[in-house]
Order: C-alpha cells, then sequence, then structure tokens
C-alpha cells in the first residue's frame, strides 16, 4: 500500500464501493484511491478486492487470481496512470518513469478477446492472467493518453468528489462525473444557499 494511504481500519465502509463514473477503464481504475486530496483511502486492500474489481467493472466474468505482488504491481501501475492523467489535464509532460510503467505493463499479452454465440468478452489467457488483466488496462490507458480523448479527461467539480472522467457531451463543458450524482447533490446544496441567503435578508 502507498505510504499515504489510509490504514485498513480507518477506511468507512461506505468508501470500500468501487466506483465506475469515469467512462474509461484506467480512470476507474485510478479511482481506487478514494478521496485523494482528503481520506486517501485505499480500495484495493487486499488481492481479493482487485479480483472484486476485474468483476465488478464488467471487465471479465471469471474470476482472476491475484497475488500480493500483483497487488503491489497494480497499486504501482494505478498511481502512474493516475500521475500521467493529471499531467494531461495540465498540459504538462508526464513524468518518464510513469510513462515507462505504464509502456511496460501494457508489454504483457493483454487479455484474449473470445467469440462465442455472437458475441465478444474478454477471457483469461492459459497462463500470467494476473498480468494480462493488468495490461489491458495499461492500454486502455495508452490509448487514451495519446487519442483524442485526451482532452476530454476532467476533474469532477463536486468538493465531495474530484473523481477524473472523460467528457463525452458533444460541447465538452461537463462539470461533473455524473449529473444525476455529483451534479444533483451540487445543484440541490447551491438552491439550498441561496434559500437561506433569500432568508437572511
Amino acid at each position: 500500500m502507498d505510504a499515504d494511504a489510509t490504514r485498513d481500519r480507518d477506511v468507512p465502509a461506505e468508501e470500500l464501493r468501487f466506483t465506475f463514473r469515469s467512462g474509461r477503464l484506467c480512470l476507474a481504475f485510478a479511482a481506487t484511491v478514494g478521496e485523494r486530496w482528503r481520506g486517501n483511502y485505499e480500495r484495493l486492500r487486499s488481492p481479493a478486492d482487485l479480483t472484486r474489481w476485474y468483476r465488478e467493472c464488467g471487465l471479465l466474468d471469471e474470476p482472476v487470481a491475484v497475488t500480493p505482488a500483483g497487488l503491489h504491481a497494480a497499486r504501482a501501475l494505478r498511481e502512474a496512470i493516475y500521475r500521467v492523467a493529471r499531467a494531461v489535464m495540465a498540459g504538462r509532460p508526464a513524468a518518464d518513469e510513469d510513462e515507462a510503467a505504464i509502456t511496460a505493463a501494457a508489454a504483457v499479452p493483454a487479455l484474449v478477446p473470445v467469440l462465442h454465440e455472437g458475441t465478444g468478452r474478454l477471457a483469461l489467457p492459459a497462463g500470467g492472467g494476473e498480468r494480462a488483466a493488468l495490461s489491458t488496462v495499461a492500454r486502455d490507458a495508452i490509448d487514451l493518453f495519446t487519442g483524442t480523448a485526451a482532452g476530454r479527461i476532467r476533474e469532477c467539480a463536486s468538493p465531495e468528489c474530484a473523481l477524473l472522467f472523460v467528457d463525452t457531451s458533444r460541447p465538452g463543458r461537463r462539470r461533473w462525473c455524473s449529473s444525476t450524482a455529483c451534479g444533483s447533490k451540487d445543484r440541490s446544496a447551491a438552491y439550498r444557499r441561496r434559500q437561506r441567503t433569500g432568508q437572511d435578508r
């Protein structure tokens, strides 16, 4: 675990739930640390948590066997992805070591696309399943950071969220990761503030 991450016993139960509002696999992976600006909650506390994340994000139907070393590698990749995303948003070059970490993870053979009964899905290769799953996440990061969507990476404007997401709206001015979640909460809070201000007059 990162030295600055919150200890397991200090993580509120609601902060252990994974968030999938980012619009991209790699950014959802970066969101496995909650409240980076305040609580810095580690959601990948054990190999079983990473196995669960792969299932819940829809990447795989079958469970991935994750080792402690694999969990450590996943956390390192996650932080590199997060730092590169922030660099892209700021319009500055990413650190060489972060790009190298993502590239190294992506160099491993990824999950195998399978055609079954007219539908496609991803499956684990015969060997190196946990490295293949990480490779798939790393390849998504490279695709995002080098493609046209790189200029659409945003940070949620809600002071209680700050999730990184890809703005897929046509004008490209989306403020929140979700208009029905964070957006609704912020609008309600703004309305209550206006009401209080009006009553104080």
